[in-house]
């Protein structure tokens, strides 16, 4: 069974403006480092600091896929919110 992932990377450009990338993968820790090397999305190449800032999981690619869009579709406030929401989740003991 495949896991896809939807995230959101912070990124800072080399003029020190602030930008949040969006994008789905069935790989994180991969695809994260793709962007990191400049072999990911163009949007990511060239910027001096790209950091994972929230993601999601599913089970099936449509699902990913579609709420990919919808992440997209958020303004920039939402987006920060969303990512505030996901940092303010405390974490469950084992």
């Amino acid at each position: 069974m495949s896991v896809y992932y939807v995230y959101i990377l912070e990124t800072i450009s080399k003029k020190n403006k602030k930008w949040y990338y969006t994008g789905y993968t069935n790989n994180l820790h991969r695809r994260i480092e793709e962007h990191k090397s400049g072999k990911g999305a163009q949007f990511c190449r060239g910027k001096k600091l790209i950091k994972l800032k929230y993601f999601e999981t599913f089970r099936e690619r449509s699902k990913a896929m579609r709420r990919e869009l919808e992440i997209k579709s958020l303004s920039r406030k939402e987006k920060i919110k969303l990512i505030k929401n996901f940092n303010d989740i405390e974490p469950i003991d084992a």
